[in-house]
């Protein structure tokens, strides 16, 4: 178990850290870096920060076919033996679906303002994911990546949430799959700790200017809404559960799944700032990058998301180039992943393993590791060691 550190701290304090030190020879992952966020800007190449908004509208025309060519033989052969593979194939493309959205709130899919909006809306809003209210949580994400209070995504629970969490709530949480399943829920809820919807113009989640652009993007969520609710009593809802409704919880575990390993289950423990020790640069360079085997190019190469998470401007088919440019300049910070076969299995083993012990960060310490609760998986029954 890795203990809190305070700004005044270093790893060779850290009775959790001895066994990183020498894994990492001696590389402290939490010490300031001898390279500033400008140095890393000025390796990558120039044409990685052009966007082509015809390049990136071949992505989403691709995706869309793809997507309607499934449904349709789907539908037309409708045999039971094959619905599960279009259930895997399909739900894989809502969530490359979802990351072409993703680069229309970055602004990283055009120059042009209003195609990334109309893009983005019609996108996410097919895979019933509110566009602004998810765009403006994200880009507190990437503003605050690894600060403990400040962060948005997976963000570590403070050992005093953490607590008074209850029994059952905390197993909901840690035990796979079903953290895998919480992307809806936290669209209505946040985090534990955290309140606000992201379909509420009145949440804390958005300044008072945002309101209106929230109540477009939750009207565009709620026609889809509808629309599936109509397809149900037209066609039955099994059918729309078939073809909409399985992909859909399917891209969901891909989005769990993706944005909790780019910020967790790495080998070596990350740490997490507050205060004076937190800078975007430092926060960044916690991300890890992931090898996708063949899943890399239809998802649009979100794997690579170090540089991402740094230059969140920059397309993503430019972020491989970007990446192999800018890992001199990293050194020790940049994270190469694990290569990964055609289908990376090596991934479950990393989110399994990390869910299991990376549970929560102390209450105090500017540099602070995550912590287990030995506890955790203890049965209900046994009171005395739950409480």
């Amino acid at each position: 178990m890795v203990v809190a550190m305070d700004k005044r701290s270093n790893v060779n304090g850290d009775p959790g850290a001895g066994d990183q030190k020498k894994k990492g020879e001696g590389f402290d992952p939490s010490a300031q870096p001898p390279f500033k966020i400008g140095d890393i800007r000025a390796a990558i190449p120039k044409h990685c920060w052009v966007e082509s908004p015809l390049r990136s509208m071949s992505y989403v025309v691709r995706d869309i076919c793809a997507v309607a060519a499934l449904a349709v033989a789907a539908v037309y052969i409708n045999s039971w033996f094959l619905w599960p593979l279009y259930w895997a194939a399909q739900g894989t493309l809502f969530w490359a679906i979802f990351v072409l959205g993703h680069d229309c709130g970055h602004g990283s899919f055009s120059d042009i303002p209003l195609l990334n909006s109309v893009v983005g809306h019609i996108l996410h809003s097919f895979i019933l994911v509110p566009y602004h209210g998810w765009r403006i949580s994200h880009r507190t994400h990437h503003q605050n990546h690894g600060h403990v209070e400040n962060d948005e995504s997976w963000v570590p629970l403070p050992e005093r949430v953490y607590k008074n969490l209850p029994h059952s709530t905390r197993m909901l949480r840690y035990t796979v799959p079903l953290p895998m399943l919480a992307y809806p829920l936290y669209l209505c809820y946040r985090s534990p700790g955290k309140e606000g919807s992201h379909f509420n113009p009145y949440s804390s989640l958005f300044a008072p200017s945002e309101r209106k652009l929230i109540a477009t993007s939750t009207t565009c969520w709620s026609i889809m809404f509808v629309t599936l609710i109509a397809l149900s009593f037209i066609f039955g809802p099994l059918s729309v559960l078939k073809v909409f409704g399985v992909p859909y919880i399917i891209f969901v575990m891909w989005l769990d799944a993706v944005t909790y390993l780019h910020h967790h289950g790495h080998d070596e423990k990350l740490p997490w700032y507050r205060g004076k020790e937190w800078s975007y640069l430092r926060g960044g360079l916690t991300t890890i990058d992931r090898d996708y085997g063949i899943f890399n190019n239809i998802h649009h190469d979100i794997g690579t998301h170090v540089i991402h998470h740094l230059f969140p401007q920059i397309p993503h088919y430019h972020l491989v180039d970007a990446t192999k440019s800018a890992k001199h300049v990293l050194g020790r910070y940049y994270r190469e992943p694990q290569t990964s076969g055609a289908i990376p299995i090596h991934l479950v083993e990393s989110l399994v393993a990390s869910i299991k012990k990376d549970h929560y960060v102390s209450d105090t310490g500017d540099i602070v590791f995550y912590e287990t609760d030995p506890d955790l998986y203890v049965y209900a029954s046994d009171k005395s060691k739950i409480n």
